[in-house]
């Protein structure tokens, strides 16, 4: 018997029936062992030693291939054709190894594509393990382990509030915060645009004024609107005529097929889908046969991909589509290896593959991998220039024309920006003597914009062309920056949180080495060397650890409030920007005498007055310039019934209300949903909770109220949840019951049975039913038989079929939970 080793049981299942009886096919169900996560896991002095622990919920998974291989001829480890590939066949290697289960014949396959020929002509060419490969896995992860583990206690010591850094993970968070300072220093400057409305042989088109009194029009000329209004004038008054007609052929060419990073780029732009979310479902999509492997910096095809793509080409379209001859791309990015084909559909006479969000990644995919064998588009672009009869005043009008599609008939790259050249029009059949007639002048006023916050699409981009990272760990790295609150998403952009902002000030102060961006692309740089024979990992190793201990020991001796200090040094343009009456933007505004300075505290920084206890103001890290007047107590009024003071209060979890002292005190906290906060609303808060009103089933009453997660109705024991803190002070007796009801088929509260999220197909091996389902610790996936969570950081919604299966198998692996026994009860003495 010969066994095979794959990461997935999807895979498993693919690769099983291209081949014969005489191979048993098992899934690792991905890395099965790592660093335990702890001190000591890489020993620097012992010549980086390593200690590896396997993961508790993969035991069973490994005793499983434990047991067979014992029983197999040959182990053939047929994991993915990259380093993290290589390091999973390796660990299990090295597992079978210590267990004395290693077949006498152990060989390495590889294959681009999970397809009948690719598994074949694998077989076909086994080799041993990669170990250049291994080294470079080794060195990459002692790397990221020494950084994290170094430099965290430091920062837990040193600036209260932070939670981790990473090798990528901390430039690519210095990135988003560079990008926020540019912003809020940016300082909008005015400009305004001319544009005539004319028109000939009854078409109309638009004009800008280019050059106005003899001089040509920057796009700041026009500073102010009377200005602009002159320059209105002078177009009104006077009578233009075309002096030339100028028309140049453009072509343009297709874009390369995917790469792993261009692949997120454009199913962001395109699709609206997080770089993890892409992986996902590309994985989905590798694993079914479908696509060619997804984690690859090349952009070529292979030779046969490129003939059935043209073959393809032919059949659909007319001979002018197809170039004479096969395009051939090469890379631009930095540090790409080109180890492996772009990302294509394995098949191209397959329109479609997958269901839901999968098929629309894929037709994204086989879209672009089709167009960019196709021909170029070619398009006609005209400029009309018009004068008046001064010569003085000088219009322009930019038309651009698709003569021949090409490409365009099926696919065109997405853009984070589109420039005024983007912007097609018609214009009219013009002549250069012509005098258009003129319809109407307008003048537009406009601003110059700050740089546009970064998008999963422009990060991903802006850290390839920096050679920061691999494009493989991209979406792992952006959601750990998300997960650690260190930046947040709004629309699609990235913002920078407090805490992000201050652990990248920190780095860069007392690390600027280690988040510089030359020296993180230098180090992935050394880390290809020895993916590619030419440097040894642990040089590598020991070039970076002399350096980056000392470093950190001497950043460990400093006192808390020596970073302090030298943070507010370092901050002191973004924490007290310049005011605009010149006066100083330390001074304390509280007690007019204090300077204002940054502190830290348990929960993270702060800025407060140097007259402390005397002076008690203080205001948030991320609130640069502000009066501080939330941190302020601050009485709002009398309660109408009691008659005592309602005080707005600043507490460690934010702003709040309280009525009374001591013991006998109420308390609310201002909810965020209410900008515009008053007495009124504060005597509601006070009120709550709110009674609704009676039953009318049970005759109980139903309550509204404020929890810790937000507003809810109780009826019961019994709560559903409300959209919005004023829902608790409008929703009537009908909405509650509806509600109330809704949420207990949700839950399956009582009898009521809870509505699946989602229904997918049937599991292949026990035939129930796939569904997704609301559960009380956590949404998860069942076929009727076993029951498994679905990870945090996955949506219950975006779950594939293919997803459910692997999660149900995994957990039908570890067998049923144990459960615990009672104690025997104690005898009794006689």
């Amino acid at each position: 018997m010969q066994l095979v080793i794959v990461e997935s049981p999807a895979k498993a299942k693919t690769i099983e029936k291209y081949l014969g009886k005489d191979f048993k096919v098992l899934a690792s169900y991905g890395h099965v062992r790592d660093l335990p996560p702890k001190d000591g896991s890489v020993r620097p002095d012992e010549e980086f030693a390593m200690d590896w622990e396997t993961y508790r919920d993969k035991a069973s998974r490994v005793k499983d291939i434990a047991d067979a291989a014992k029983k197999a001829d040959r182990l053939i480890l047929a994991t993915d054709p990259d380093r993290e590939g290589e390091a999973i066949s390796w660990h299990v290697k090295e597992l079978l190894s210590k267990r004395k289960a290693l077949p006498k014949d152990v060989d390495r396959v590889t294959f681009n594509a999970i397809t009948k020929q690719a598994v074949s002509d694998a077989m076909k060419h086994p080799r041993d393990l990669d170990h250049d490969l291994i080294d470079a896995y080794l060195a990459r992860r002692a790397l990221d382990y020494l950084f994290g583990f170094t430099l965290s206690p430091v920062l837990w010591r040193k600036l209260p509030g932070a939670k981790s850094a990473g090798r990528v993970q901390s430039v690519a968070l210095r990135l988003i915060c560079e990008r926020e300072h540019e912003i809020e220093i940016f300082k909008p400057q005015e400009y305004w645009q001319v544009l005539a409305r004319m028109e000939q042989d009854g078409t109309e088109f638009e004009a800008r004024l280019v050059r106005f009194d003899g001089e040509k029009l920057e796009r700041l000329s026009l500073a102010d609107e009377g200005t602009a209004m002159k320059a209105t004038a002078a177009v009104e008054a006077g009578r233009f005529t075309v002096e030339d007609v100028e028309t140049k052929p453009v072509r343009r060419n297709p874009a390369p097929p995917f790469t792993t990073s261009t692949l997120q780029q454009e199913a962001a732009r395109k699709l609206g889908y997080s770089a993890s979310h892409t992986m996902r479902l590309a994985q989905n999509l590798y694993e079914a046969g479908a696509i060619t492997y997804m984690r690859t910096d090349g952009v070529q095809m292979d030779p046969s991909a490129i003939s059935a793509a043209r073959k393809a080409i032919a059949d659909r379209y007319d001979g002018h589509y197809l170039p004479e001859k096969p395009r051939h791309y090469s890379t631009k990015a930095k540090n790409a290896q080109e180890a492996h084909e772009a990302i294509r559909p394995t098949e191209f006479t397959r329109d479609s593959a997958g269901a839901g969000d999968e098929a629309k990644l894929y037709d994204l995919i086989f879209k672009r991998a089709m167009a960019s064998q196709m021909a170029a588009a070619s398009l006609e672009r005209t400029t009309i220039t018009m004068r008046d009869a001064t010569g003085k005043h000088e219009l322009r009008a930019n038309g651009q024309v698709v003569k021949f599609p090409g490409f365009l008939a099926v696919y065109e790259e997405g853009r984070d920006q589109k420039s005024e050249e983007d912007e097609e029009g018609l214009l009219p059949m013009i002549r250069k003597g012509d005098t258009p007639a003129k319809k109407a002048v307008d003048a537009t006023q406009h601003f110059t914009q700050p740089p546009p916050r970064y998008s999963e699409a422009s990060l991903v981009k802006r850290l390839e062309e920096l050679g920061i990272g691999r494009p493989s760990t991209y979406a792992s790295t952006i959601q750990t920056l998300r997960d650690r609150a260190y930046v947040r998403m709004e629309k699609n952009r990235f913002f920078a949180e407090e805490s992000g902002r201050l652990l990248t000030a920190f780095l860069e102060r007392f690390f600027p080495r280690y988040v510089a961006y030359d020296f993180t692309a230098g180090m992935e740089d050394e880390l290809d060397d020895v993916s590619g024979g030419r440097a040894e990992w642990k040089a590598v190793l020991d070039a970076f650890w002399k350096d980056f201990k000392p470093k950190s020991d001497e950043v460990m001796e400093r006192k808390p409030s020596e970073v302090t200090e030298v943070l507010d040094e370092f901050l002191s343009d973004y924490l007290f920007p310049p005011r605009e009456d010149g006066a100083d933007p330390r001074l304390c505004p509280k007690c007019g005498e204090g300077r204002l300075a940054l502190r830290g505290g348990r929960y993270g920084a702060f800025v407060a007055c140097s007259n402390y206890p005397e002076c008690k103001f203080t205001r948030r890290f991320a609130q640069p310039g502000a009066d501080g007047e939330e941190a302020e107590d601050e009485v709002l009024g009398q309660h109408p019934e009691t008659g005592q003071d309602i005080e707005r209060k600043t507490g460690r979890f934010g702003p709040y209300i309280q009525m009374g002292e001591g013991k006998e005190a109420k308390r609310a906290s201002i909810p965020k949903d209410l900008p515009e906060f008053d007495l009124d609303w504060a005597v509601k808060l006070l009120g709550l909770p709110r009674e609704v009103g009676p039953h009318p089933e049970t005759g109980e009453m139903i309550s509204a109220s404020i929890g810790r997660y937000g507003p809810y109705l109780v009826h019961e024991g019994k709560y559903a949840k409300l959209g919005s803190t004023r829902d608790v002070f409008e929703t009537g007796m009908n909405a509650a019951v509806t509600m109330l009801a809704e949420a207990a088929n949700r839950k399956g509260g009582g009898r009521a049975k809870a509505e699946p999220i989602k229904t997918l197909g049937a599991h292949p091996t026990s035939g129930g039913e796939i569904k997704v389902m609301p559960g009380r610790y956590g949404p998860y996936v069942t076929d009727g038989n076993v029951n498994a969570t679905i990870p945090k950081d996955t949506k219950p919604e975006d779950v594939t079929e293919q997803q459910a299966i692997e999660l149900i198998d995994a957990r039908a692996a570890k067998g049923p939970a144990k459960k615990k026994r009672k104690a025997p009860a104690k005898k009794k003495k006689a």
